[in-house]
């Protein structure tokens, strides 16, 4: 039985049920700004958490539940940081994974310690969208739930399409889905793998080769194969790090492996220096943290205005993700 990636694990606390009225942090306040509940979005450190609000917008006749998720991108994060005057896009991929925590739990009633299993998860983004300026980077998600099914009234998966708004213009675009596993479910599916149980994380390879300025954030090995345009390398797992591990898990994050094909992508064109301007993954599998897991790149078919970069995550001889990564040159 194949189950799929993991994003984050979840809270232990329970949620009571939704509130329709609800609109979102600091409703009713104008001119106050905070970030939301961090169990809501499966975050340990507030300082990781990029929402600030929501509000919903009910559609019924459409079949389909519309919400508006305000964001702010910090200038200075301590692994997502701008270079070359842009927005590091892993900002909108983790934006975009928390919606729909967010949702889940706040306006579909998902109780705190049910286990998320993403699917996919797609994103395109402008340059404009990721072009850093003096301010934080202030964007409104506003978000279409569709394919929602519930068990025994209890939400078990949905898919949410998401435009990203920037001083009220479309500039980006995204899309995923998941699934909700109950705490017991959940544990019969893992057979109670233990956390904390990682390999050594192994040598990166250089940073400059993967726009990161320091070893600690690479999630690359040395390479292990080279061959007909393919190449190969080792996932380097940390699981101290206290962004990409923000708490103990039993599984290889979903964001540590599309940092790895971010950084697989940059490795194999030499272009250290070029915009990520979309990533596409689906996940087909759990990525454990006590063996090896090889990254593979090759070239895929070019993209208007870009070069696209197939990335697939092999463990124990069975793929794990795919992803495929569109660079483009950066405007300076």
């Amino acid at each position: 039985m194949q189950t799929q990636a993991l994003m984050e694990h979840d809270s232990s606390r329970n949620i009571g049920t939704r509130d329709p009225g609800r609109t979102g942090a600091c409703a009713g306040r104008p001119g106050m700004t905070t970030t939301v509940p961090r169990e809501f979005v499966h975050r340990a450190a507030v300082a990781e958490v990029l929402l600030t609000g929501w509000k919903a917008a009910l559609v019924p006749e459409a079949r389909s539940e519309r919400f508006v998720v305000r964001a702010q991108w910090p200038r200075a994060h301590s692994l997502f940081a701008r270079s070359g005057g842009y927005q590091d896009v892993m900002l909108m991929v983790e934006s975009v994974r928390q919606v729909g925590a967010l949702l889940a739990h706040a306006e579909f009633a998902v109780p705190f310690g049910h286990q998320f299993m993403l699917r996919d998860i797609a994103v395109t983004a402008s340059a404009d969208l990721l072009r850093a300026t003096p301010a934080p980077t202030e964007i409104e998600l506003h978000t279409t739930c569709s394919e929602v099914v519930r068990h025994k009234a209890v939400l078990s998966g949905m898919r949410y399409d998401v435009t990203v708004l920037l001083g009220g213009v479309a500039l980006g675009s995204a899309s995923a889905s998941f699934k909700c596993i109950s705490p017991g479910v959940y544990r019969r599916l893992r057979r109670d793998r233990p956390t904390g149980t990682a390999q050594g994380p192994g040598v990166p390879i250089d940073p400059a080769r993967v726009a990161r300025h320091l070893p600690e954030n690479v999630v690359l090995t040395e390479e292990t194969t080279a061959a007909r345009g393919r190449r190969s390398w080792g996932l380097c797992i940390d699981s101290t790090h206290p962004v990409f591990f923000d708490h103990p898990v039993d599984h290889v994050p979903g964001m540590v492996l599309l940092e790895a094909a971010r950084q697989a992508a940059y490795a194999l064109t030499g272009r250290p220096d070029a915009l990520v301007t979309g990533i596409s993954s689906t996940f087909s599998r759990y990525a454990e943290l006590d063996a090896p897991c090889r990254i593979e790149a090759v070239p895929a078919a070019s993209v208007a205005g870009g070069t696209s970069v197939r990335v697939t995550g092999v463990q124990s001889g069975q793929s794990v993700f795919t992803a495929d990564v569109t660079l483009s040159a950066a405007e300076r």
